[in-house]
């Protein structure tokens, strides 16, 4: 109880100022082919496996890891544009193949360490968009379009339309993302008030769906994205307007993101384990930004004062995606030129009580966040046994830890 007392007065004289903003650094993720003019980044996998598309020559879908750069996927027969939606990390990728830029004539597409097969698409609805894969290969999107959207998954190369209804008779028509859990995020109608977009969650194990619900004084919204732990991320509005971020959980609820400076409405639109998001705010320019659990910031100020590229002060930027390391995939400007980016944090924890920035360090900082996460049951402050529970022990180790300092 002593050890407890002694951290609680240590964090009582520190302010929130201390913890410091993330540092990052920012890579071009290339293009598939020398003539390619613009380039897309749409997401990562959880172990950082970035996707999205390259526009011009190629024309195609692209998955990227530092290892091996980015890397052209096959096309399919009869499509002319494709885009890398989704990834795991155990090599596959799942996308869409089009007659245009736009979609036009999506087919749904998996890509298995390389090698394409195509997806098939529910009976009498034409098209089809596969838009996100978890570890088990469980595929997630929507077939048909307009009034006939549904939301889709794929399991064992058979489509699967959701067909179930929340407790107020929403309907899914779209899932972005799927966790390892078997858990599918997107959005839906309500067929007794048709103005209003539904967040939803739907269980593909138990297949129970239900509204994630909106901030209040709202009455609707979109999900974008659920962690691995179950964190969703999307958009709060009212009739489809003025859309606000939000970070839910099953302990939380709801919770209001807090938009980036310049910024009058936006969506979160990635999440990781540890409750960081991503998304875009919208003002005068796009404004990606990055939330860790307490602060908002422009990913703009996250890198160096020299940087090339300009992602604040376009139309153009995005932050889609973030993976359980803080890698965050998106698109912005580089010497002009539309590419997709990964942003990668300058000096990874030296251990597990190295918990805030500066990272590669062990100061007050680390002390404020551990006592904010073990507040909080967050995973991050369960470092010793039983797991799942918050105790004494969990103290002592950080304590252990801290003392040890970095290697």
């Amino acid at each position: 109880m002593r050890t407890t007392t002694s951290l609680a007065a240590l964090a009582i004289t520190a302010s929130a100022g201390l913890a410091g903003a993330p540092e990052y650094t920012i890579t071009d993720l290339g293009t598939v082919a020398a003539g390619d003019t613009f380039v897309q980044g749409f997401g990562i996998s959880p172990g950082g496996v970035a996707f999205g598309r390259s526009v011009g020559e190629s024309n195609q879908a692209f998955a990227w890891t530092p290892d091996t750069g980015i890397v052209g996927l096959p096309s399919n027969a009869g499509s002319l544009f494709h885009v890398a939606n989704g990834a795991n990390d155990g090599g596959v990728v799942v996308g869409v193949g089009a007659a245009t830029l736009f979609g036009t004539g999506a087919l749904p597409l998996m890509w298995t360490d390389g090698v394409l097969t195509p997806l098939p698409v529910l009976p009498g609805l034409g098209v089809a968009r596969a838009n996100d894969v978890n570890e088990s290969a469980v595929v997630v999107g929507s077939s048909g379009g307009g009034v006939q959207e549904v939301a889709t998954y794929w399991m064992d190369g058979v489509a699967n339309a959701v067909t179930a209804t929340t407790v107020g008779g929403a309907i899914m028509t779209t899932a972005f993302r799927v966790n390892d859990a078997g858990v599918a995020v997107g959005h839906g109608v309500d067929p007794l008030a048709g103005a209003r977009n539904v967040a939803l969650m739907y269980d593909i194990s138990t297949g129970v769906l239900t509204e994630v619900p909106p901030l209040p004084g709202d009455n609707g919204g979109i999900a974008f994205d659920v962690s691995n732990n179950g964190f969703v991320v999307g958009g709060s509005s009212v009739n489809q307007t003025n859309s606000t971020p939000f970070i839910w959980s099953a302990k939380t609820g709801s919770v209001e993101v807090p938009l980036p400076t310049g910024a009058s409405l936006g969506s979160a639109r990635g999440v990781n384990s540890d409750g960081w998001a991503v998304g875009i705010g919208s003002g005068a320019f796009a404004l990606p930004f990055l939330y860790d659990g307490e602060q908002t910031y422009l990913l703009q100020d996250l890198l160096p004062d020299d940087t090339e590229w300009d992602i604040a002060m376009n139309t153009s930027s995005s932050a889609l995606g973030i993976s359980e390391d803080g890698s965050i995939v998106g698109t912005g400007i580089r010497d002009g030129e539309l590419r997709a980016y990964i942003m990668t944090l300058v000096d990874g924890a030296c251990s597990a009580a190295d918990l805030a920035a500066p990272f590669g360090e062990l100061d007050i900082a680390d002390v404020v966040e551990f006592l904010r996460a073990f507040g909080a049951g967050d995973p991050a402050a369960d470092l010793a046994a039983p797991t799942g529970e918050f105790d004494i022990a969990d103290v002592v180790e950080f304590l252990r830890l801290f003392g040890a300092g970095c290697p």
